[in-house]
C-alpha cells in the first residue's frame, strides 16, 4: 500500500565533481525516497528496502520550491531529476521539473521506472533514462518503443539486484530488447539490498535453485556477484552497440564537467578491477581538478598544452589532449574492452 502527502520540500543536491552512476552536478527530486512496495528501489542511495505499506511525500509547487532555491544557488547542468516509480503518473512533478530546467538552459536528465511514464514534453538536449525495476519486459519494452517512436535521447538503466536482475537469461532478453529500440546506454547499477528487502526476496524464491539463493541472500557477500554482473551488462552493451555507463546530457561536448566524467569513469573502473590502485587515485584527483578549473581545457589545449594545469598529472594530460583532439581515448578505450566481460565467457 502507498500513501501519497502533499509537502513543501524538494529535495536539491549539488556537487562539484562527478560521480558514477549519474554525473550529476545537480540532483533534484520531488518525491521521497522509498515510494515503491513491497520492494523499493532509492535510486539516489542505490538501496532497496521492503514495506507493505509506504508513505510518499510530494513537492506541492515545484516551480515555487526551484525558484526559492535557484535566487542564490542556480541550477548547474547536468542535473538528474529523480522521477522513479507511479508518483510520476499521477503527479508529474519532474515533467515540472524537466520543464523548469529547460527554462532555464539547464539540460537535464529524467529518471523513469517500469512502474512510471514517460514525460510528455521533452526538450531537445534532455536524456530519458529507464530503470528496468520491476524487471517486467512486457512494460519495459512498452516504455522503450515509446522513447524510440518519440525520438528520445534514452537509454536503460539496470538495478543490480540479486537474484532477479543477476539472472543471465533475463538480462540477454532486456538487451534484445534496447538493441531492438536502439537504447543510446545500457548500464548496471549496484543496489545494496536492507535486511526487509533479503527476506522478501527470499520469500519469493522457488525452484530447484531457491535453497542455494536462499544461502547467498543471508550468508554471502553480494558484492562479488554485483560486480560480475555490473560488467557481464557493460559487456551486454557492447554486444549492443551502446555505451556501458549513463550517458549525460551534451556528452558530446568538449566541457570540462565531461572531461571530468570520463577520467572518474576510467578510475573508478580500474578500482573496481583492482588493476593500478595508485594510477585510479592520480586519474580522480585530476578529474577534480579539471571539474573545478575555471577556463575551458577547450581552450587551454587550443592556446598552449594541458599540461600547464597544475596538479594534473601526465597521463590525464595525454587522455584528454587526445579526447579532446578526436573525440575519444586509447587509455579510457582500453580499460573499457578490459572492464567489458561476460559472467558466461568460457561456458
Amino acid at each position: 500500500m502507498i500513501v501519497y502527502k502533499k509537502t513543501p520540500h524538494l529535495r536539491i543536491t549539488r556537487t562539484q565533481v562527478p560521480e558514477p552512476p549519474y554525473w550529476a552536478a545537480t540532483t533534484i527530486a520531488p518525491y521521497s525516497p522509498r515510494r515503491a512496495a513491497p520492494i523499493a528501489v532509492d535510486y539516489l542511495d542505490l538501496r532497496a528496502s521492503c514495506a507493505e505499506r509506504f508513505e510518499v511525500s510530494v513537492c506541492d509547487n515545484v516551480r515555487d520550491d526551484l525558484e526559492r532555491s535557484t535566487t542564490r544557488h542556480p541550477l548547474h547542468a547536468p542535473a538528474l531529476i529523480d522521477a522513479a516509480e507511479f508518483a510520476e503518473v499521477i503527479f508529474e512533478r519532474g515533467e515540472d521539473v524537466l520543464q523548469f530546467c529547460a527554462g532555464q538552459h539547464v539540460a537535464a536528465m529524467q529518471l523513469v521506472s517500469a512502474r512510471g511514464a514517460l514525460p510528455r514534453q521533452v526538450p531537445d538536449n534532455a536524456v530519458i533514462t529507464i530503470a528496468a525495476w520491476p524487471l517486467e519486459l512486457a512494460r519495459l519494452g512498452v516504455l522503450f518503443a515509446e522513447a524510440k517512436e518519440r525520438g528520445l535521447r534514452w537509454g536503460v538503466v539496470i538495478p543490480i539486484i540479486f537474484p532477479v536482475t543477476t539472472d543471465l537469461a533475463a538480462l540477454a532478453q532486456l538487451a534484445e530488447l534496447a538493441r531492438t529500440y536502439e537504447a543510446s546506454f545500457f548500464a548496471g547499477v549496484p543496489v545494496e539490498l536492507d535486511a526487509t528487502a533479503r527476506n522478501a526476496l527470499a520469500q519469493s524464491l522457488t525452484g530447484e535453485v531457491r535453497d542455494d539463493h536462499f544461502e547467498m541472500l543471508f550468508h554471502s557477500d553480494l558484492g562479488p556477484i554485483r560486480l560480475a554482473t555490473e560488467r557481464h551488462i557493460a559487456a551486454l552493451a557492447g554486444e549492443i552497440n551502446a555505451a556501458d555507463f549513463v550517458i549525460p546530457p551534451r556528452w558530446d561536448r568538449p566541457t570540462n564537467w565531461n572531461a571530468a566524467v570520463l577520467l572518474t569513469l576510467t578510475a573508478s573502473r580500474i578500482l573496481a578491477m583492482n588493476r593500478d590502485e595508485e594510477l585510479a587515485w592520480r586519474l580522480t584527483r585530476s578529474a577534480k581538478v579539471v571539474a573545478l578549473l575555471e577556463k575551458p581545457i577547450e581552450r587551454v589545449a587550443q592556446a598552449a598544452s594541458l599540461s600547464i594545469i597544475d596538479s594534473l598529472d601526465e597521463i590525464s594530460v595525454d587522455l584528454l589532449t587526445e579526447w579532446l583532439e578526436t573525440g575519444r581515448s586509447s587509455f579510457a578505450g582500453h580499460i573499457e574492452k578490459q572492464w567489458r566481460l561476460r559472467r558466461d565467457s568460457g561456458v
